[in-house]
């Protein structure tokens, strides 16, 4: 008897279909991850490339609105000057003088700090645009890692 357990353990029985069934299975499993993971990869690159769009485009018209701006408080500037120029060509005596320049140099003052005001607000409405599709982009994988 001692003999016969000896022989059961050392005799090995190899069955080639159920080997072969379950490399076929393994490699089916590994096929349908592989697809899995290329089509999350593939989605992913494709939400990428719309954020970076969106934000690319923000950025473009928000160059161009603050370019406008700055070519209207430029305008702005100069006809205030032209202006002032005129004024000063009427003027009779140096009292009148000291009194157009400085109304002058007030209106200037006040019209700087509101060009300046007008252009940060312009600023920080650019800067939350470009900023936005990141910013939704970010929100939208923490919000996928939360139902994770």
């Amino acid at each position: 008897m001692a003999t016969r357990k000896t022989e059961d353990a050392f005799s090995l029985s190899f069955d080639p279909t159920k080997f072969a069934d379950g490399f076929r299975e393994f490699a089916e499993k590994g096929a349908a991850q592989s697809k899995d993971a290329y089509a999350k990869m593939k989605t992913a690159a494709e939400e990428a490339t719309k954020t970076v769009e969106a934000t690319l485009e923000n950025a473009q018209s928000g160059s161009v609105e603050l370019g406008l701006k700055a070519i209207n408080a430029l305008r702005t500037n100069a006809e205030n000057s032209l202006s002032h120029m005129e004024a000063l060509l009427g003027v009779k005596s140096l009292s009148e003088l000291v009194d157009l320049q400085t109304a002058f140099i007030r209106k200037q003052a006040e019209v700087a700090v509101e060009q300046a005001k007008t252009m940060q607000e312009a600023t920080r409405k650019v800067a939350e645009n470009v900023a936005k599709p990141g910013k939704d982009a970010a929100e939208k994988v923490v919000s996928t890692f939360k139902k994770a």
